[in-house]
């Protein structure tokens, strides 16, 4: 598929510390969990794949080291780097991730350290380099999807992958042909400062471990994206949702699909033993043709439970559920590919061939 299109900004924002860090900054951060901003086409000379999708060998581009040794350093040679190596990447940290200008503007280079300049954001800094200071296994198990997903999909382009540092807003950002993780987001459950931020339902999500699935389901929802023109209902997303995970589970080579949902085995069980509940509840109670948005949240965002189907459900039952419908039809359907799969937008005629009722 071709690599032009929007901006997409993954990921949970610290609203709390970016209020608070701002505050004397007078800017205010919109942030949403779909961002689409028209950006031209950069032209990149890259060493390995970027649009020719020659090879699937990835290397992490350490941009968060280049950022660092602009902020902290205040090296010219650094930002000069920035621009020219690192256009786009540079254009979506300064006008998307932080909010905080254009490029363009005079001042953006003094705004860029001085919102880096907080004693938090710098030991933050500091640990997330330290952590992520080998890159190696990383790059191999970047490595190992993209072939996977290569092979089912030979005309996809291979992006530039880079890695960030985002002062805890986006976790994935998805543009023209890059894709970049946060190195910030994903401390570890147990790293100190998260629990001072952010729920505990989301600290698992926020492990080295899901670098990779994350920027997998990502980069596959923005080359194909949720049909908003005609399919809005919570069954559509609930299927499309699925669809995408159910890819990633594949080309990662998951055991369960509950791991690629993070469940942990007693969130698996719960989820198994109630499926079929689960699935004549939302017929039964018409939310399967429901286009109401705080609904689908409901059904498909990170959460403590979902709550239509109790307090002691895990979250995102929806994607889940979507995944179980996927994978039957898949079995069903042993000549279909995952490149049909994922063009595949009718979800009522996949339904149809499962006999589902809906």
């Amino acid at each position: 598929m071709e690599g032009k299109g929007p901006t997409y900004l993954f990921g949970t924002c610290c609203y709390g510390f970016v209020q608070r860090i701002m505050r004397d900054k007078l800017y205010i951060l919109l942030m949403a969990l779909f961002v689409g901003v028209a950006i031209a086409a950069c032209q990149w000379s890259l060493d390995y794949g970027g649009r020719s999708g020659s090879s699937t060998d990835i290397k992490v581009h350490r941009y968060d080291m280049l950022l660092d040794e602009f902020i902290s350093l205040n090296s010219f040679s650094a930002l000069q780097k920035m621009s020219a190596d690192y256009p786009q990447e540079t254009k979506f940290l300064i006008e998307e991730v932080l909010a905080i200008g254009s490029v363009s503007d005079d001042n953006i280079n003094l705004r860029l350290r001085e919102y880096y300049s907080d004693p938090l954001l710098t030991n933050l800094y500091r640990d997330a380099l330290t952590k992520f200071a080998d890159m190696s296994r990383i790059e191999r198990d970047f490595t190992r999807a993209f072939k996977r997903l290569k092979r089912e999909l030979p005309h996809m382009i291979i992006p530039r992958v880079y890695a960030q540092f985002s002062a805890l807003n986006q976790s994935v950002v998805v543009g023209d042909s890059i894709l970049g993780f946060s190195i910030d987001k994903y401390m570890g459950a147990d790293y100190p400062l998260y629990s001072q931020f952010y729920y505990a339902y989301q600290l698992p999500d926020m492990s080295p471990e899901r670098i990779v699935p994350d920027c997998m389901a990502f980069y596959l929802l923005s080359e194909y994206p949720f049909p908003w023109e005609w399919h809005r209902t919570l069954l559509d997303q609930i299927l499309h949702r699925g669809k995408i995970h159910w890819v990633v589970s594949r080309i990662m080579g998951t055991e369960t699909l509950e791991e690629e949902m993070g469940y942990t085995p007693e969130e698996g069980n719960w989820c198994r033993e109630r499926r079929e509940r689960i699935w004549n509840y939302l017929k039964e109670s018409g939310q399967l043709h429901s286009t109401d948005p705080e609904l689908v949240r409901t059904y498909l965002q990170p959460a403590e439970c979902t709550y239509p189907l109790g307090l002691d459900s895990p979250g995102e039952v929806g994607v889940w559920l979507g995944m179980q419908i996927i994978d039957e039809y898949m079995a069903k359907n042993k000549n279909m590919s995952i490149a049909d799969l994922l063009r595949e937008t009718d979800y009522r005629s996949l339904l149809r061939n499962l006999q589902l009722p809906y």
